[in-house]
């Protein structure tokens, strides 16, 4: 059984569509973070950069004591090892693998969460930043754009390569790109939507989004389980 501490953000989406995709059981436990959920010191014990999504692994591999993970790209590559599945096992296909979804943590994530930031939430609007971030989210579009021109996906077969980016695409129009710009982009993204797993995962989110928590009930909800089980 997986816990999952998750919020409705694109690195949150990564996992429930991970898991959607390799059957997993999991339970989804809430960390509002536009209440601050991610600062209570119990989550910190999870996650020790106050982000979401974190994981504990109630029967890790090598059935020891239950794990925790945080930081979405390593628990994508912990689950995939996990499971044997969404990562190739050939060194180079693997490192290909590798590449890509360091690239999504490294640059696409990053730069897409500034172009967010100043474009939509910064109470000053700062041309230059602006520009500055929406200009770079689009040369990484550009980048995507190549290496899906001669392949279905980002490193050949479906990996978490492509779902680790993916949830940054989805909000394109917010991060001022067009889609219609970068072709292969736009039908890698259509594919990737249509997949059940994919519905799925952004069928829980919007069904979290609109339920109405208690505070006091989501708080517990939020810390009886596995943040006991790792100060055990």
């Amino acid at each position: 059984m997986i816990d999952l501490y998750y919020w409705t953000t694109p690195n949150g989406h990564k996992i429930t569509i991970f898991l959607e995709e390799v059957g997993l059981q999991y339970t989804i436990i809430p960390v509002n973070i536009g209440a601050g959920d991610q600062f209570k010191p119990e989550f910190l014990n999870i996650s020790p950069n106050n982000r979401i999504p974190a994981i504990v692994d109630h029967e890790p591999g090598d059935t020891g004591a239950p794990i925790s993970v945080f930081e979405s790209g390593a628990i994508l590559l912990y689950l995939a090892e996990k499971t044997g599945k969404l990562i190739p096992q050939d060194l180079r296909n693997r490192t290909q693998v590798l590449e890509w979804l360091f690239w999504q943590m490294a640059g696409l994530g990053p730069m897409a969460g500034q172009n967010h930031h100043f474009s939509a939430y910064a109470p000053e609007k700062i041309e230059y930043a602006i520009n500055r971030y929406v200009n770079e989210t689009g040369r990484l579009y550009a980048v995507l754009n190549k290496q899906l021109a001669d392949r279905e996906f980002v490193a050949g077969d479906y990996s978490i390569a492509d779902i680790a980016a993916y949830p940054w695409i989805v909000p394109h129009e917010g991060q001022s790109q067009n889609l219609e710009d970068f072709p292969h982009v736009k039908r890698w993204f259509e594919t990737i939507k249509a997949r059940p797993a994919t519905i799925r995962a952004y069928e829980k989110a919007e069904a979290l989004k609109t339920q109405a928590l208690d505070p006091d009930k989501s708080r517990d909800l939020l810390f009886n389980q596995s943040a006991k089980t790792i100060q055990a």
